[in-house]
């Protein structure tokens, strides 16, 4: 009688002498453990999944290039099914095998083979960077089918854990690597400025390689070649900790393919990318959750999850800087009976100084300034200036209006600052910085800046962002004349792309100025925002700005700047659906206009009126008004004026049933809108066109003045009327029985007036349901 799968993996495993012998008893194991559920084999990738471990590490094991390490073998046999007599029998072949190994090796003399186990201890809370960790393994695969030194680059800010990250690695994946791991500290930013040369760095490894000191030259060179001639053969990794720059490393760096390198810097070391090969991996900060994981398993005892509101705000205070959240959680740690709510409040408050540590290693402003200490001059004031930036992306214009240089000038500082991962860069143009470095930045502007420096640059910024938003709001206007030292910025041919670019910005700029008390620029940066705001929905940012801006144009005494706020501000509470405050600034606007005899200013507020009144149901009271605006524009002239009035009529003479003369006020708005240059008048007049084209019963005109506006209305970026046109085509397409089209249009609409959080997108949601519906 034959013997069974068991005995026959029993008999195998006690004749075992060979890593490559163990390896086929893996695989056995692992056909047996498919047949038993009936299933395919794990990948390599599922059991590195299931046990923590690196994908390579379980393709070494199974391909035989590694023996296991006995608590992984252990582990892996028990996943793979093994009966308790397979595990005793496996282990006891595993011991075997190495004593095999280490027999082997006798005949070489031990100084020549020493044991390198020179890394700092493992992370003891490592969470997140499972990409960065995939990259390294994918690292080691392809440096092995290419047959070259496989060298990794960790860089980022500091505190952001690379070190962490690279130890945490070389741990994981120190079995296939047999003869050890090298390590060193190079102090690239140490603070004393005793960086550990390559020549030191040399020596030491050296020694670790079982070289006499008398036997180890003198010049750099001549012992970087010995080191590499004493890694010729071995399995070992390198882990270069704290790099400056890529010279810093290079002598470093070994020639046999069976070593593996990792180097962390502060800097981004383009030279080892380009001209070794290596991979380069930038740390960022850890995402919420990683970062909510750090600092609850550092705190313990459940605390953050008794007190969930508070750890949210250390967390975000932060900013997924993991050296900050281990300060953080060291603090709550050593004071367990202090509620996590008076740690919360006290970051808040004291910022940087709620994140040191009892040394200069764990002290987060300490850490920050030896990479701001190594940088140029230039680069430093910058980075210094920043911290009176609100913290938005920052474009190279507004950082060279910030310093008072050159747009050149500034993109080398920036460049700079980006190298030494002081910054990031956000698209082509843009940069951001950590929002502790921004804190940091804002310290020491504070304390190196005069105060008249700091205020110039501060007025610097906010007309850069005043004339930028001129040429981007007002194409066809003449520029405002920059004060010394502005750069005003390019917005482009998509001068909406550049107001969503800024939008944050932007908003923030107001607020600087209302605090700096600049009330002209407050109003003028409202103004200049008001269109933009309105056509892409961001009505209560509408409100917030005009609502600075009517107390700026209250302090400056300027009657009809106040009166064209209050009409902005209308404008954002009719959008909002608040018609009695709606009806209160257009009141004030109205009686403003006429008491300084602004005939302009009061044929616009009759407009505003009309809309208003048709909001409320009234429309006949709206075509009235909107007659009475237009009889103001003629007499004064005002063709731009004429042209918004004669669409206006015609619109509530559309809605009243007046078709005939709806499609003639709105046919002479085309006209004069195109002649004026006013697309958007253009727009919404072809809309009210194809309104009246629509309920006359001709659907194919309607559809065509329905895409003239709607084409108008995308270049504009005017999403919220966009969705309202896509609405009016997808009834157009439906009474013509394209209903395929019709279903397009309307969910096209939906997203956009959801988007702007439109009330009539329950309109469109309402259609969308009927047509589903049988």
């Amino acid at each position: 009688m034959g013997q069974g799968p068991e005995e026959q993996l029993l008999g195998r495993a006690a004749v075992a002498v060979t890593t490559s012998q163990m390896a086929a008893l893996l695989r056995a194991l692992r056909r047996r453990h498919a047949r038993h559920r009936r299933d395919r084999e794990l990948t390599y990738r599922e059991i590195a999944s299931r046990t923590g471990w690196s994908t390579t590490a379980v393709a070494e094991y199974f391909t035989g290039h590694t023996l296991a390490p006995t608590d992984r073998l252990d582990a892996l046999v028990r996943l793979l099914g093994a009966t308790s007599a397979e595990q005793g029998a496996l282990a006891t072949a595993r011991d075997r095998i190495d004593e095999h190994r280490r027999n082997g090796r006798r005949t070489v003399p031990l100084s020549a083979r020493p044991a390198l186990r020179q890394l700092p201890p493992p992370p003891r809370h490592f969470t997140g960077r499972v990409e960065e960790l995939a990259r390294l393994e994918g690292l080691i695969d392809g440096a092995k089918a290419a047959g070259v030194v496989a060298i990794a680059v960790i860089d980022g800010a500091a505190g952001v854990g690379k070190t962490t990250l690279a130890a945490h690695w070389a741990h994981r994946t120190a079995d296939l690597y047999p003869d050890g791991q090298l390590y060193v500290d190079l102090r690239g930013f140490d603070p004393s400025g005793r960086t550990v040369t390559a020549a030191h760095a040399l020596r030491s490894f050296l020694s670790a390689l079982g070289v006499p000191d008398s036997q180890v030259p003198g010049s750099e060179d001549a012992a970087a070649a010995l080191y590499r001639s004493a890694l010729t053969g071995r399995r070992v990794s390198i882990l270069l900790d704290n790099a400056y720059d890529s010279a810093h490393v290079r002598p470093l760096l070994p020639a046999t393919a069976t070593c593996t390198v990792v180097v962390t810097s502060r800097n981004r070391l383009t030279g080892l990318v380009a001209l070794d090969g290596a991979l380069p991996i930038t740390l960022g900060p850890l995402p919420h959750a990683a970062a909510h994981i750090v600092f609850a398993t550092r705190v313990g005892d459940g605390r953050a999850e008794a007190e969930p509101a508070a750890t949210a705000t250390i967390v975000g205070l932060c900013a997924g800087l993991p050296l900050a959240l281990g300060v953080a959680a060291a603090r709550a740690a050593t004071n367990p009976h202090t509620p996590l709510q008076a740690l919360a409040a006290e970051l808040s408050a004291a910022r940087l100084d709620a994140l040191t540590g009892d040394d200069l290693r764990s002290d987060t402003r300490a850490v920050f300034s030896w990479s701001y200490q190594a940088l140029t001059v230039a680069a430093a004031r910058l980075f210094r200036l920043l911290g009176l930036h609100p913290g938005t992306p920052i474009s190279v214009a507004a950082a060279a209006s910030l310093a008072a240089v050159s747009v050149t000038e500034a993109g080398a500082a920036l460049a700079e600052l980006v190298r030494g991962n002081l910054l990031s860069r956000r698209g082509a143009d843009r940069y951001v910085m950590h929002d502790l470095l921004r804190w940091y930045a804002a310290e020491l502007v504070r304390d190196t800046e005069p105060d008249d420096a700091r205020e110039a640059a501060t007025r610097r910024l906010l007309h850069h962002y005043l004339h930028t938003a001129h040429a981007a709001a007002c194409p066809a206007e003449p520029p405002l004349q920059a004060p010394p030292g502005v750069v005003a910025g390019d917005p482009g041919d998509d001068a909406s792309a550049w107001f969503a670019a800024e939008h944050a910005a932007l908003l923030c700029a107001v607020d600087i100025a209302v605090a700096d008390g600049q009330d002209a620029i407050t109003w003028q940066l409202a103004e200049k925002l008001g269109d933009y705001l309105d056509r892409r929905g961001h009505w209560n940012d509408l409100a917030s700005i005009q609502e600075a801006a009517l107390t700026a144009a209250r302090r400056l005494r300027e009657p009809l700047r106040e009166a064209g706020t209050h009409r902005h501000l209308a404008r954002a509470h009719l959008r909002l659906g608040h018609y009695g405050q709606a009806r209160t600034h257009l009141s004030a606007a109205l009686e403003l206009a006429q008491r300084h005899g602004d005939r302009h200013a009061e044929g616009r507020t009759w407009l505003s009126l009309a809309l208003l009144s048709e909001r409320e149901g009234r429309l006949d009271v709206a075509r009235d008004q909107a007659r009475h605006a237009l009889g103001i524009c003629v007499e004064m002239e005002d063709r731009p004026g004429q042209a918004r009035a004669l669409n206006a009529v015609g619109w509530y003479q559309a809605l009243l049933g007046e078709y005939a003369d709806a499609l003639a006020h709105c046919g002479r708005s085309v006209t004069l809108a195109a002649e004026v240059d006013d697309p958007i008048c253009q727009a919404s007049a072809w809309h009210s066109l194809g309104y009246s084209h629509h309920r006359l019963g001709d659907h194919h005109q309607a559809l065509t003045c329905y895409h003239q506006a709607l084409g108008r209305f995308r270049q504009a970026g005017d999403d919220h009327l966009a969705g309202l046109i896509l609405t009016d085509l997808g009834d157009a397409h439906s009474c013509l029985g394209d209903t395929v089209a019709a279903e397009r249009a309307w969910r096209e609409a939906l997203t956009l007036l959801d988007n702007v959080r439109h009330q009539d997108a329950e309109k469109v949601r309402a259609r969308l349901v009927r047509r589903r519906t049988p």
